[in-house]
């Protein structure tokens, strides 16, 4: 699951004055839900027969009630007033799709024996940089699969726990919450936890110069929270009103200091309103990564079987070869048709 989330729309450059404004975040809340294309959020583990919550989010990032969710082998059930689910994992433990209206996530599933405190682990888990505007995973151990059962605040303000199993919580920060070191305090059963983060805001400059047809401009990311050097994609979602000259979806890395920030060289198409995105690359998950390659290779082509065990392998043996085996795995993916073996692959490369 991706850890950061900014977005911006700007009005029609060829006009005098250049104008931007923040775009809906998950925590908006709109006098109409969308709830025909959703994202399903899932714990990124769940542990086979045991609890645990999910949610659905709308096309406007609300949490979206009344939303059929088909799990597993056919459980099947609808979303509360809140927009999540409380289910029973699979008894078998490997992976579990999920899936609603068009859309599919997959979850990996633990054995009972690896969760809880039969597993000795004490140390949570968590990004070490995450956002203020999008959810974040907290793993560990020791968590209730009743998503309202886990008490998470940031700085002392109580976030939103959105999904949840006996291993991982995700959840929302505080609407509250500003930028900077975050201390965590996590209570699933009347003894807290504590851990560390810091909490970023990626922020737009104004193009300079203005973009104008036939000229090149600089878009320029600008993070507040951190002085340290941050790896950051940047997406354009209007490339028919201008054009990233390096594609229209960018990996860059920010500068790290006082002023972090991280520039995007655009061309202007023509006049209109457009919009970007930025989101935090999130550290890689080298285990989950095999682990959903293995899930893959009985649902790929025999043509891709080997291909896939031979990526699995390599990143069980030379993890820092992950980014050759991710830049292999978009090619497959560009060439594969929806559905759960897609759902897998796109998993194990968010994943590296």
């Amino acid at each position: 699951m991706p850890t950061s989330f900014c977005k911006f729309v700007s009005n029609a450059f060829l006009v005098a004055g250049l104008i931007l404004s923040t775009l809906i975040s998950a925590h908006a809340q709109t006098a109409t839900p969308a709830t025909w294309y959703v994202t399903i959020v899932l714990p990124p583990k769940v542990v086979a027969g045991r609890p645990a919550t999910l949610a659905v989010l709308g096309s406007d990032g609300r949490l979206a009630p009344n939303v059929t969710v088909v799990i597993g082998e056919g459980q099947s059930f609808k979303t509360d007033a809140t927009g999540r689910a409380f289910f029973t994992a699979p008894a078998r433990s490997g992976v579990m799709f999920a899936e609603a209206s068009g859309a599919a996530a997959v979850a990996l599933v633990d054995e009972s024996s690896t969760s809880g405190a039969q597993s000795g682990k004490e140390e949570l888990a968590v990004a070490p940089v995450i956002s203020l505007k999008d959810r974040f995973s907290i793993c560990g151990e020791g968590f209730r699969g009743d998503a309202d059962a886990n008490h998470v605040t940031m700085n002392g303000d109580r976030a939103l726990v959105v999904a949840a199993s006996p291993e991982c919580l995700v959840v929302l920060p505080s609407p509250r919450a500003t930028p900077g070191a975050a201390k965590l305090m996590i209570d699933s059963s009347g003894t807290p936890r504590a851990a560390k983060t810091t909490l970023v805001s990626l922020q737009f400059e104004a193009p300079q110069p203005a973009p104008m047809p036939g000229q090149r401009s600089e878009l320029t990311v600008h993070v507040e929270g951190s002085d340290a050097p941050l790896a950051v994609t940047v997406q354009n979602e209007t490339p028919g009103v201008l054009e990233f000259l390096k594609g229209n979806s960018q990996e860059v890395r920010t500068s790290g200091g006082i002023r972090n920030t991280a520039q995007v060289e655009i061309g202007a198409i023509r006049s209109g309103d457009y919009s970007f995105d930025a989101k935090l690359i999130p550290a890689s998950d080298i285990s989950a990564a095999e682990r959903y390659l293995r899930a893959a290779v009985p649902l790929a082509p025999k043509a891709l079987q080997h291909r896939l065990n031979a990526a699995a392998d390599r990143l069980a043996t030379h993890p820092k070869d992950r980014e050759r085996v991710r830049q292999d795995l978009a090619k497959i993916i560009s060439t594969t048709i929806a559905g759960h073996f897609r759902v897998l692959l796109e998993a194990a490369q968010a994943s590296i």
